[in-house]
């Protein structure tokens, strides 16, 4: 993941640095997001391998981390970079009896696991409806999206004495929708989805928020996403839910 930072980290600098346009709007999202988890992981072996449970085998906690977001846009034209770490740890006691890479499991053992989620985001949206000169102004149009996956999986059988890791890199392109309703200069409302299979992997991703600006260029921001992440890989297999509420505050340059 070393040169995927690397790309995003540069981009940011090209983006902070270029010479400013009338029409141009750079804003920078800074917020904390709380995500509850759901669904199943398996660890697989030749293609082998039980799905668990995350909740009720695992007892994985939520997840409460910082979130970033950098958006640039030049008249119809919207370019995004977001970053949305996640860690869940949880200790439970195994409700099925199977494999988990190739390493027998059985139900009423007590199991440790540590899920780490790095999500990287590039984004472009162009407002095929740009109604900006009246006193509501509201955009509409297709978002074209990469998700960036990066996943690791510590899973411990602690009744069995045995350890095991798994990771996976995962890209997977995202088609949709976004739209912003400014209700006031200092008031609005925007909300995004997306959804692709690729690869045999998919990524469904949705997201309301309400923006508040009492002070010009600065304000504040609250919202709620939720979005099911599909990875079908050869040692690792995850079908998750994420979903819960954001709050945070931006500036505007």
């Amino acid at each position: 993941m070393t040169m995927i930072r690397s790309v995003l980290f540069c981009t940011l600098l090209i983006f902070c640095t270029m010479p400013a346009f009338a029409d141009e709007t750079v804003s920078l999202k800074l917020g904390y997001q709380t995500l509850t988890p759901s669904g199943t992981l398996a660890g697989a072996k030749n293609g082998v391998g039980t799905r668990i449970d995350i909740e009720r085998d695992m007892n994985l906690d939520d997840n409460e981390d910082l979130t970033a977001e950098l958006a640039f846009q030049l008249g119809r034209s919207r370019l995004s970079l977001g970053y949305l770490p996640m860690e869940y740890v949880g200790t439970g006691t195994l409700t099925v009896t199977g494999t988990y890479n190739g390493r027998t499991i059985t139900a009423s053992d007590t199991v440790r696991t540590k899920v780490k989620l790095d999500l990287y985001e590039l984004g472009y949206t162009f407002n095929l409806i740009n109604l900006d000169d009246g006193p509501i102004r509201f955009q509409l149009g297709p978002e074209l999206a990469v998700k960036v996956v990066d996943a690791e999986v510590d899973f411990t059988d602690v009744t069995a004495g045995f350890t095991e890791h798994d990771s996976a890199t995962v890209p997977i392109p995202t088609l949709g929708a976004r739209t912003r309703v400014g209700l006031s200069d200092f008031l609005a409302v925007t909300a995004r989805v997306g959804y692709m299979e690729y690869d045999g992997n998919s990524f469904m991703d949705a997201e309301a928020q309400l923006e508040f600006s009492p002070v010009p260029l600065v304000g504040i921001y609250g919202g709620y996403r939720t979005f099911n992440l599909d990875v079908d890989e050869t040692d690792l297999t995850v079908d998750v839910d994420f979903s819960g509420p954001f709050a945070g505050v931006f500036v505007r340059f």
